[in-house]
């Protein structure tokens, strides 16, 4: 049952959100931030980020049947009841999350929590994902709330810095789900879901998560210029140039092999451009 909740709520994701929120407050400019704030931060972050992948794996069910990488979903394999009480329990997940932090932090960080899991639950899974290949360009700015939920516990105000992140994000997940959806694209075709492979075949697609990353990696270096200092670039060129040759690989070679180094290299990119920022902080703020 553990397991199946984990999925259900789709904690991986959820955790990435946490820590693009943490590392966003962290290196926000202003003033001190407590343990608790950081704590509250956390949870409201995970259970509204939870709240919104549970809504997708019940909206997408009849999408997840068809789908390899999908047909282990608590509620295709009928592990968990496709009831409408768990629109409850989400329901109830996110407006503990989004009320908590409201009250305990601030207003604002409450409202980008919110539209966060807006974004993906709503924008993406709804209004987006079966309908146009622009899904995931739109719905991928939820991962961006979760950066300005953070940085705005610090300064609401919202200075250059977590901006510029949140439009990291922003750029982020095309490129890291087009890999994915090149490797897996038999199983998008197999459901129907116009991702952009799909549309315009794995190869256009891949010289468009080259274009994306090198947009990505471009605006990852900026903070550089705006107080971020050379511990922070190297995280950004190292990652970001590791990312890029991912792709140059993938231009030449679309298998699902390659399309999956390409999506793990994006994994690499965020997680080496996160910790340079707090080493950066932590060693020259």
């Amino acid at each position: 049952m553990v397991k199946q909740l984990i999925n259900l709520f789709k904690l991986r994701i959820g955790i990435i959100m946490v820590v693009t929120s943490l590392v966003a407050m962290f290196v926000t400019p202003g003033q001190p931030v407590h343990a608790w704030e950081a704590i509250i931060l956390a949870l409201a972050v995970l259970m509204a980020a939870g709240a919104a992948g549970a809504f997708n794996q019940y909206y997408e069910q009849d999408l997840d049947v068809h789908m390899t990488r999908t047909q282990n979903r608590p509620f295709v394999t009928g592990e968990l009841q496709h009831s409408k009480k768990w629109l409850f329990v989400m329901g109830a997940l996110l407006i503990l999350g989004v009320a908590g932090a409201g009250f305990a932090l601030n207003g604002v960080a409450a409202m980008h929590i919110f539209l966060g899991a807006f974004f993906y639950a709503i924008v993406y899974t709804v209004w987006l994902k079966r309908r146009t290949w622009m899904n995931i360009v739109i719905g991928g700015a939820s991962g961006s709330f979760a950066v300005l939920a953070g940085a705005t516990v610090v300064d609401p105000g919202l200075s250059p810095i977590p901006v510029i992140l949140a439009m990291v994000l922003f750029l982020w997940t095309p490129s890291h789900f087009w890999s994915l959806a090149i490797a897996r694209h038999n199983d998008y075709a197999s459901a129907g879901v116009p991702m952009l492979p799909i549309v315009v075949g794995d190869k256009m697609a891949a010289r468009a998560v080259l274009f994306n990353t090198l947009l990505l990696v471009g605006t990852s270096i900026l903070p550089f210029f705006f107080g971020m200092g050379w511990i922070y670039l190297l995280g950004a060129v190292s990652g970001g140039g590791y990312f890029i040759y991912r792709n140059i690989q993938l231009i030449s070679d679309q298998s699902p092999k390659v399309a999956m180094r390409s999506f793990f290299a994006s994994l690499v990119q965020l997680m080496a451009l996160l910790t340079f920022a707090v080493i950066d902080v932590q060693l020259l703020g």
